[in-house]
């Protein structure tokens, strides 16, 4: 049985490309569009069963928050993202913000569809090359140093981190939406997102994370100084 997808990347000849292939294997292809910046809303207004998200840069900061934002309005989407061979933390920060599957670029139209077929199953799918391949660089310190509060960071947009360390000093929603001249709701949100990036279930669970590995001290260093409070800005 074809699978109902929509196939979004940076390059729309590739997207168009790709999607021409799986309608030829008999799959049901709702869009083929560029740029993957405005994934997030295509995918939500279709709801296709699979989405394939094409990513040139997946360990930059902010690249999966198309996938977050699917995850959370239309959970029943998977997504398989199409990018790179990654590093290890390519691969982790894909499936940290949701997604279902991580195939390389260059794989065959038969890889592609089966990573379909296993993301629509509810499956993870993952090339065994690329986790070995991942396995291996983490278990050589020499080549790939452990260090947790940088990975971290990487997942989280400046924003992010700012509400984090907002979060880590007791700021309730409400302290933390007047000190970013934000909207409740909107700092509501960006603290579910903090939360799903990291892996934990509540505030406290984030700031003690955030403390033991350090992650504060590097967002401290890095972050601009911060205004009083209602000066922020007020976009969100």
């Amino acid at each position: 049985m074809g699978v109902r997808l929509m196939v979004v990347d940076d390059h729309r000849l590739l997207a168009e490309a790709l999607a021409s292939a799986l309608k030829l294997r008999g799959h049901r292809v709702l869009a083929a569009a560029a740029p993957s910046a405005g994934a997030a809303d295509l995918v939500v207004s279709r709801a296709p069963e699979v989405c394939l998200l094409g990513t040139a840069t997946p360990a930059e900061p902010g690249a999966f928050d198309p996938v977050v934002r699917i995850k959370r309005e239309r959970p029943q989407v998977a997504v398989v993202v199409l990018g790179p061979v990654p590093s290890p933390l390519g691969i982790a920060a894909a499936f940290a913000a949701g997604a279902s599957g991580y195939v390389r670029h260059n794989e065959r139209i038969e890889g592609v569809e089966r990573a379909m077929m296993k993301a629509r199953a509810g499956e993870a799918a993952v090339d065994p090359q690329l986790l070995q391949g991942a396995f291996t660089e983490l278990l050589n310190p020499a080549a790939q140093p452990d260090d947790e509060g940088a990975r971290l960071l990487q997942l989280l947009t400046p924003r992010e981190v700012e509400v984090l360390v907002r979060v880590a000093e007791g700021e309730d929603t409400r302290l933390i939406a007047a000190g970013m001249g934000i909207a409740p709701s909107t700092a509501r949100t960006h603290v579910q997102r903090v939360l799903m990036k990291l892996g934990v279930g509540s505030r406290l669970e984030a700031a003690a994370l955030a403390a033991r590995t350090g992650l504060l001290d590097r967002a401290a260093a890095g972050a601009p100084p911060r205004g009083p409070a209602g000066l922020g800005d007020l976009r969100g």
